[in-house]
């Protein structure tokens, strides 16, 4: 392969990266769900974990109760502990801690089964479901803001992490053709792509709009890097391969308008 073969194909390589990395931010967000998804199914979740139906206590040492659409089990304290019920013709099996908060809640909604755990204050910390997509586990901070997220897609395995806000993001997935990282910024606009191929690892670098871009990548020829400005359009091309280092610079048209050698 010539050395402007090898130009040529970095620069198919730099239009297919941008579609790649939007591929990764696409998988982020399923791994995760963005903020709706992210519970699957929120509204239920919030009445898994919110308070549950006021029962008139049995004196200590009760025995079972049964109740309409709603079984409840209680301690030696007459205290609830365990509920199987159904709300919106979704069944759910919630369980209490000595403080009357849910921490664990076996849930189906909307054909999403899932098991929920939560924290001391009875607010859900951590999601295991699984959907159309494949299983997922999701995790939220104190504040229930969704904020890691892991799972197996039918494209391959992946882990998210988010901030507090749920747009800056980390992606690491494990694609068809290798492994890949994708960091969003704060405004969740993807900003840099890290991945090894078959050809080799690359970085590829973005502005704040998500359209410039700088790629450096190393192949089997030798190491590169490429410009690309705002309209996608390959505008510098720097390599050193085996035939010597070459420099060129690229007009709107992608015409070559400078080289060295």
């Amino acid at each position: 392969m010539t050395t402007e073969e090898r130009l040529a194909k970095v620069e198919r390589e730099l239009a297919e990266t941008k579609a790649q990395a939007e591929r990764v931010k696409r998988r982020s967000r399923w791994l995760l769900g963005g903020a709706a998804l992210v519970l699957g199914l929120v509204g239920l979740v919030a009445w898994v974990f919110g308070p549950g139906k006021v029962l008139a206590q049995p004196a200590a040492g009760g025995v079972k109760e049964v109740r309409a659409k709603r079984f409840v089990l209680v301690d030696e304290g007459g205290r609830e502990r365990a509920a199987l019920e159904m709300n919106a013709g979704e069944p759910a099996l919630r369980l209490y801690d000595l403080a009357g908060k849910v921490r664990a809640a076996l849930v189906i909604g909307k054909d999403v089964p899932g098991l929920v755990l939560g924290d001391e204050k009875g607010t859900a910390r951590a999601w295991l479901h699984v959907d159309k997509d494949g299983p997922k586990l999701d995790l939220l901070d104190a504040d229930g803001r969704p904020r890691a997220a892991l799972g197996v897609l039918a494209t391959g395995p992946g882990l998210s992490l988010f901030d507090a806000a749920g747009k800056g993001s980390a992606a690491l997935v494990m694609a068809a053709d290798g492994p890949r990282l994708g960091l969003s910024d704060a405004a969740g606009e993807f900003r840099a792509r890290l991945g090894v191929t078959s050809e080799g690892p690359r970085l590829s670098l973005w502005d704040p709009a998500s359209k410039a871009c700088a790629l450096v990548a190393t192949t089997k020829d030798g190491p590169m890097l490429g410009l690309v400005d705002e309209n996608n359009r390959f505008r510098v091309g720097l390599s050193l391969f085996k035939e010597g280092p070459m420099l060129r610079l690229f007009d709107e048209g992608e015409r070559v308008i400078w080289r060295a050698p």
